[in-house]
C-alpha cells in the first residue's frame, strides 16, 4: 500500500521517476546508468533536506505512518520462534495486545506489544491498536508468567491511548491500567520498554514500566495527542500542530528531560522506508540495553528492581528554595519614607 505525507510528495515523485528509469532500462535494453546515478543522487540528497528539518508536528505523522512496521513485523523479524499467547482467562481476547514467548540468544523471553491493523478488517480486529481492560489483563497475566519463569521482558509501544468507549469502562479500564503498571514495578526481571510508533497517554504507560525505556527516532511519547490537547486547551482539535509543539513529545525532549534513556536510530527517512535495517537497528539496541540488565538481574534482582522504582520517582523532580534560601524583599518606600523590617 502506497501512502505518504504532504512534505513526502516531491521524494515520492523523484522515486517514481527513478523506478520508471529502471524499468525502461530493463525492459528495452538500453544503458541509463548515468541517468540512474544521477537521479538516485537527487533522491538521497532530497532525503536529507526533507529529514533533518522535520516540525513537530510531522514527526508526529511520522509515528503515524501507515506503512511503519508495527510490532508483530518487529517480532517475525527478530524472534522467528515466537508463540503467542491469548486471552486474559476472565472475559476473552484482544487482539489490540500481542504478547508471546519467544527466544533470545538461547533464553526465554516474554514480548508484549500493541498491535494496529493495515486492512479495515484488520485495524477493526485489532481496535487502531487501543487496547481494553481485558488487552491489559492478558498483558498482566503475561507479565505474572514471565516473573514466576524468570524470562526478560521486552514491551512494544505504538497505541494512540487506551480505548476510550463505555465497554471498556464498564469493565475497569483505569483499575487494569492501573493495577499493570504497579504489576511492572514489582516484576524481578529486567525489563525493556521500546516506543517504536505512538506512545500515548496511560494507554502506554501500563506496559512501558522498565529498567530501560527507548524510543525510535520517529516516535512519539506524551500524556495526551495533540488533537485531545488543542480540544481542551484552545477549543479546537484543528490546533493539533501547535500543541504538538508545546508538548515536547519526542525523543530528544524526552531524552534531555530524562523520561526516556536512549534513542534508537532509523533508517534514512523512517523505518517506513526499510523494514529490514530498522529492524536490525531495533535488534542492536536490544544487545545493548536487554543483555548488560539480564546480567544485572541474575546477581541481584531485588536491587535493580528497586533501581526501577526509584528511576521512575526521580521523574519530574525540581528544584524548591527553601525559605532560608530564598531572596529577601527589597524595603519598599511610601511618602519618602523606608519601610521598616
Amino acid at each position: 500500500m502506497e501512502a505518504f505525507f504532504e512534505f513526502e510528495k516531491p521524494i515520492v515523485s523523484l522515486e517514481k521517476k527513478l523506478q520508471d528509469l529502471r524499468d525502461l532500462a530493463t525492459q528495452e535494453g538500453v544503458d541509463f546508468s548515468t541517468e540512474i546515478n544521477v537521479l538516485e543522487k537527487k533522491v538521497a540528497s532530497l532525503i536529507d533536506q526533507t529529514y533533518t528539518k522535520l516540525t513537530p508536528w510531522q514527526k508526529v505523522q511520522l509515528s503515524r505512518h501507515p506503512n511503519r512496521p508495527y510490532t508483530r513485523d518487529y517480532v517475525d523479524a527478530i524472534f522467528p520462534d515466537f508463540m503467542e499467547l491469548h486471552g486474559d482467562r476472565l472475559y476473552g481476547e484482544d487482539q489490540a495486545i500481542l504478547g508471546g514467548i519467544a527466544t533470545w540468544k538461547g533464553q526465554s523471553v516474554m514480548i508484549l506489544g500493541h498491535q494496529k491493523g493495515r486492512t479495515t478488517k484488520q485495524k477493526m480486529e485489532r481496535n487502531f491498536g487501543m487496547a481494553k481492560p481485558e488487552g491489559y489483563r492478558k498483558a498482566m497475566r503475561l507479565l505474572e508468567l514471565a516473573d514466576r519463569t524468570r524470562m526478560p521482558v521486552i514491551t512494544l509501544i505504538d497505541t494512540p491511548g487506551a480505548y476510550p468507549g463505555l465497554d471498556a469502562e464498564e469493565r475497569g479500564q483505569s483499575q487494569a491500567i492501573a493495577e499493570s503498571i504497579l504489576l511492572m514495578f514489582r516484576l524481578k526481571v529486567p525489563v525493556v520498554a521500546i516506543v517504536i510508533g505512538e506512545g500515548g497517554s496511560g494507554g502506554a504507560l501500563a506496559i512501558a514500566i522498565a529498567d530501560q525505556v527507548l524510543m525510535q527516532e520517529y516516535s512519539t511519547y506524551s500524556v495526551i495527542s495533540p488533537e485531545s490537547c488543542a480540544s481542551i486547551l484552545w477549543s479546537d482539535s484543528s490546533l493539533a500542530e501547535r500543541a504538538s509543539e508545546k508538548l515536547k513529545m519526542n525523543p530528544p525532549n524526552l531524552s534531555a528531560f530524562g523520561v526516556i534513556d536512549a534513542i534508537i536510530p532509523e533508517p534514512k527517512g523512517g523505518a517506513h522506508r526499510d523494514w529490514n535495517e530498522a529492524a536490525a537497528l531495533l535488534k542492536k539496541a536490544l544487545d545493548e540495553h536487554l543483555d548488560p540488565l539480564i546480567e544485572k538481574y541474575s546477581k541481584n534482582p531485588e536491587k535493580h528492581r528497586d533501581a526501577r522504582t526509584a528511576k521512575f520517582r526521580k521523574m519530574g523532580d525540581v528544584a524548591i528554595a527553601s525559605a532560608d534560601a530564598a531572596p529577601q524583599a527589597q524595603p519598599s518606600k511610601s511618602n519618602g519614607e523606608s519601610a521598616k523590617k
